[in-house]
């Protein structure tokens, strides 16, 4: 102890607020509460995963589609079906009950109201860290530091190979969690926003010049950066003009980090772990990164087929693979492809392919099935095989899937608009071949299956007729009762029907809700007076009935959608209205949707 006594303490209003001693420990409660938010997430769907793994679904494709190399083609074998006892699903249907106040959503809103709370609750914390405790107009430091804390957050949301996807379990892929990185992103806007205008208005209101030292100057040229990156991530950019937006995103990250660095030194460690996330995203690409000699069929001038020969396992049904395909000068183009069969070994399909559809949308599709329209012409002038174009393709993946298993519900009802059917077949052909093919060795206790397909005109429902005629073949002499309903929505060429087994082609679409209505409802019986009226003009929603055997209540119920972001809404909302509603007499109500946009 010095001789002169105990030093005498400065109260605390008294301090003057040292910004490089503070700040960064609201840095570190920031980073503390988004990480027990992931923990949390961790755990809520650690039954799920567990299930998943138990069954043979978790880390699938981690390495890649694979390829038996033995020589041998595999061809499921129908076995004895043993077909599980049906029981009440109360305590799950409780569950699905509460989470289904949360599937709601509003037009207009790329969101539900669960990620609503969620976005609400991440800005939230952003604002408090920035607030709590600052002296923000004289000194704005603290926006910036919180700012440079939600990079590994924007990082983490955003890779492809994420180390969250796998311990969320199946059918969390990057897709399910972009979101979250687009919406820590605009926090991220947030903070520097709030940090550079506020040092403009000092440096105003002292004289102080803007430019001129290379702090102030490589701020300007970083918060510049990041407008860039704002501005062109935008829905209309992104949806419009994708490749532009892309190359924007990686370049301006590149640019960003180096412009900050010069900035200032303090972040530089909150650059390794973004770096960390996108080096582990990189490095799990190449063990998933195949090239493959597939075929390409142009069924027509909307639709083409593309066949990727020897491909055997490494996949989930419902899962996509970004394609890159060899021809003209798109060779480093690369597009999301949902797969539309299962692997063979839980397929209804006798094939070693894996197939995928490209429908024409924009140029790539188009260019794609011009060049193998013209190709096919080629080969059929060289009177060469007409029907298949050969090409070289790189596949990256797979990625995504079914977040539900349809094994666990005794009914469902698969609805796709256009081109999301390549989603539903592909959960189509897996569950009836667990059922009917494999004899439900996994306990799969589905018995009925209403599969919707709406589409614009008649000439669409050959892009995938033969796979559902096939599939509904194999449905025949089994326990499992599946109706095909195809709704069209124009009157353009009635004899293209195939005769698909125990399928119903219409003109007019039933909202999802009275689909559902239709599916949980039990038939009349033959004393009780019909509920439908004689008046042909009554409306046909009300005269339609299931067309499933009755198989009664309790067993579950599990819903999966895909298409446009109009189908997707209408069927959240048809799930979460009966959840709510009738969930724990159905024995729960589970939702899985993909939307077919960006």
């Amino acid at each position: 102890m010095s001789d002169f006594g105990t030093p005498p303490e400065i109260p605390s209003d008294l301090q003057q607020y040292n910004s490089y001693v503070e700040d960064p420990k609201w840095q570190r409660k920031f980073s503390a509460v988004w990480a027990v938010a992931v923990g949390i997430a961790i755990l809520a769907s650690l039954p799920h995963l567990v299930r998943a793994i138990r069954r043979g679904r978790a880390f699938t494709g981690f390495f890649g589609v694979s390829e038996d190399h033995s020589g041998k083609k595999y061809v499921p074998i129908r076995v004895e079906e043993k077909l599980p006892a049906q029981r009440m699903k109360r305590v799950a249907g409780v569950l699905y009950t509460l989470v289904s106040f949360l599937r709601w959503t509003i037009p207009g809103v790329e969101l539900n109201f669960g990620q609503m709370i969620l976005v609400a609750g991440y800005l939230a914390t952003v604002i408090i860290c920035i607030v709590m405790n600052s002296q923000l107009i004289n000194n704005p430091n603290r926006a910036g530091f919180l700012a440079l804390a939600q990079l590994p957050v924007v990082f983490l949301f955003a890779t492809k190979n994420s180390i969250l996807s796998l311990l969320l379990g199946p059918g969390h892929g990057y897709e399910k969690l972009n979101y979250i990185h687009r919406w820590s992103g605009r926090g991220l806007f947030i903070g520097a926003t709030v940090h550079g205008a506020l040092w403009i208005r000092n440096h105003l209101q002292y004289g102080l010049p803007i430019l001129g030292q290379q702090k102030e100057t490589s701020g300007v040229a970083a918060f510049g950066i990041l407008c860039i990156l704002v501005l062109t991530s935008l829905r209309p950019v992104r949806r419009f003009f994708y490749q532009g937006f892309w190359i924007v995103h990686v370049l301006g990250y590149v640019s960003f980090f180096v412009t900050i660095c010069y900035h200032t030194i303090y972040a530089s460690p909150w650059i390794f772990p973004p770096l960390a996330f996108y080096g582990l995203d990189i490095l799990l690409r190449l063990f998933r990164y195949r090239i493959k000699d597939a075929s390409l069929v142009p069924i027509d001038q909307n639709m083409t087929l593309i066949h990727i020969h020897d491909c055997d396992s490494g996949w989930q049904a419902g899962q996509h693979v970004r394609l890159r395909v060899f021809f003209s000068n798109r060779v480093f183009e690369s597009h999301p492809l949902t797969i539309i069969n299962a692997p063979s070994s839980s397929s209804c399909l006798n094939t070693r392919t894996m197939t995928l559809a490209a429908r024409v949308r924009g140029d790539w599709t188009r260019a794609l099935n011009k060049y193998a329209q013209a190709e096919q012409d080629r080969l059929q002038d060289e009177k060469l095989d007409k029907a298949n174009v050969p090409v070289h393709v790189m596949i990256d993946g797979p990625y995504g899937g079914c977040s539900i298993d349809l094994g666990d519900y005794e009914s469902v009802l698969l609805i796709a608009g256009g081109s999301g059917a390549t989603f539903t077949i592909g959960l189509l052909d897996d569950i009836v071949a667990r059922c009917g093919k494999l004899g439900r060795r996994h306990g799969e206790r589905t018995r009925r299956i209403e599969f919707a397909w709406c589409i614009r005109s008649f000439g669409c429902i050959n892009w995938f007729a033969p796979m559902l005629m096939e599939i509904a073949n194999t449905v025949a002499g089994t326990s499992l009762d599946l109706h095909i309903s195809i709704f069209l929505t124009c009157i353009c060429n009635p004899f293209a029907i195939p005769p698909i087994p125990n399928s119903d082609v219409t003109i007019y679409r039933p909202s999802v809700s009275t689909l559902l209505k239709q599916l949980i409802t039990p038939p009349p019986s033959s004393n009780t007076p019909s509920a439908t009226s004689d008046d042909p003009e009554d409306d046909p929603e009300k005269r339609a009935k299931s067309k499933l055997q009755w198989v009664g209540l309790g067993g579950g119920v599990a819903v999966c959608a895909s298409g446009p972001e109009t189908l997707i809404r209408e069927s959240q909302n048809a799930a979460a209205k009966l959840g709510v509603m009738r969930g724990v007499e159905l024995g729960g109500v589970a939702l899985h949707t993909e939307l077919f946009a960006l």
